[in-house]
């Protein structure tokens, strides 16, 4: 399905080609993100990409750059991670030329004016406030500053009101000059064109961009020998709480077998944490687990959301349920992990943007762009006792790290309760 060709100069042109779509599907994935900033540098990625959004050399307003994208009928957004930047843009297959000058122009000769930038720094300080406002959300961001702390990994993306506060003009395009380059670049395109139609169509236009060598992004130290807690008081009507464990990075042979415990853990209302939490004991509402998986680290994390005064059972029932992950799954319940993971996988993948994104974060993070079928095929080579090895190595008392909002006023109850 995938095809790849690598211009003069280090871009990276990955391509999906399926002749029954009428759109197209354009992205352009960058090795740039919060794991590559110092404390000082907090969300200035997060903050160049709001600013290729407001003017170009060629259309040098906000409303011109987003109006010739929806005069066509087309959508147009980004996104900042911590490995990495996205920016794509979809539209009918007749006007994919507009789609990728605009977006090529977007990236490479966008103006950063000054006043625009005064005013998209109070927009992304609004992002960082509405963040807080939201106890889910501020969780999300909480278990990560337990499990990562004191480090890029563990700080928000969009970084703080005093880091985006500080930033000037000068930085955010001295870090744009290290970070947005051909070598730390991939060009995913998902459409009915031909392969080399649309190399022929890319190559003008990026083949003379000029290139260097990237920042490396800091790496990760996890030094943990015993349980962390953080507590954030707050007057909500529901207690957000959430358990994580440090686990394994994206390259790892494991992976898989630490994907297929968390879909068996708290993944679907069949998962074993749903019906625990939720049909039994009547808990909560919302109860899951999931993985996120990094180049050099990943993490297991619950979460949860119940009455506060059912905080400490809603607690020891999650530990119980993680103890349990330590004896071997059943047969037929790592199956329809299985099947669950891969069906969920060929879904997501009928659609273009997901496709792309598929192609693109691979090729860059990973150097490759793996099929449908070989990943399958790792899937259905874990077996349970894979899933009970890894859920032996990190399932432990000293890697525990938990993370509440609500209305809490004490630690020390619920840090009794970190044992496994």
């Amino acid at each position: 399905m995938f095809q790849k060709s690598v211009l003069n100069n280090g871009v990276r042109i990955v391509t999906a080609t399926l002749p029954h779509i009428y759109s197209v599907n354009l992205a352009v994935f960058l090795g740039a993100g919060s794991r590559y900033e110092s404390d000082a540098d907090g969300g200035a990625f997060h903050f160049i990409e709001h600013l290729c959004f407001k003017g170009t050399q060629r259309r040098p307003t906000a409303r011109e750059v987003s109006e010739a994208i929806e005069r066509v009928g087309g959508v147009m957004n980004a996104s900042t991670q911590r490995e990495l930047t996205t920016y794509w843009v979809k539209v009918a297959r007749p006007h994919y030329e507009l789609a990728q000058d605009l977006l090529l122009e977007m990236l490479l000769h966008s103006l950063f004016d000054p006043t625009e930038m005064e005013k998209e720094r109070r927009v992304v300080l609004e992002e960082l406030s509405s963040t807080k406002d939201h106890p889910d959300s501020r969780l999300e961001q909480l278990i990560d500053e337990v499990l990562w702390p004191n480090q890029p990994l563990g700080r928000d993306v969009g970084g703080t009101e005093e880091s985006v506060g500080a930033l000037t003009r000068q930085r955010l395009l001295e870090l744009m000059e290290h970070q947005y380059i051909p070598s730390n670049s991939v060009v995913s395109v998902v459409s009915s064109m031909a392969h080399g139609e649309i190399v022929e169509m890319l190559a003008p236009h990026l083949g003379t961009w000029p290139t260097s060598a990237p920042m490396s992004m800091f790496p990760t130290v996890n030094g943990q020998t015993e349980p962390r807690l953080r507590m954030e008081n707050r007057k909500t009507d529901q207690a957000h709480i959430a358990l994580a464990f440090h686990t394994l990075p994206s390259v790892h042979p494991d992976r898989h077998a630490v994907d297929l415990m968390s879909i068996v853990l708290g993944e679907g209302m069949s998962s074993r944490l749903f019906l625990e939490l939720r049909e039994r004991h009547g808990l909560a509402y919302e109860a899951h687990s999931y993985v996120t998986h990094y180049t050099d680290t990943g993490a297991l994390i619950t979460y949860a959301a119940v009455d506060p005064k059912n905080t400490a059972q809603a607690l020891q029932v999650t530990l119980e349920e993680l103890v349990k992950m330590k004896d071997p799954v059943p047969e037929p319940e790592l199956e329809k992990a299985k099947e669950l993971a891969k069906g969920r996988l060929m879904i997501r993948l009928e659609d273009t943007r997901s496709l792309g994104w598929w192609a693109g974060s691979y090729e860059l993070m990973e150097g490759h762009v793996p099929t449908i079928e070989e990943v399958s095929k790792s899937i259905d080579a874990v077996t349970p006792e894979d899933v009970q090895r890894v859920a032996k190595q990190f399932l432990v008392d000293k890697g525990l790290n938990l993370a509440m909002v609500g209305p809490f006023r004490s630690q020390e109850k619920y840090r009794r309760l970190l044992k496994l």
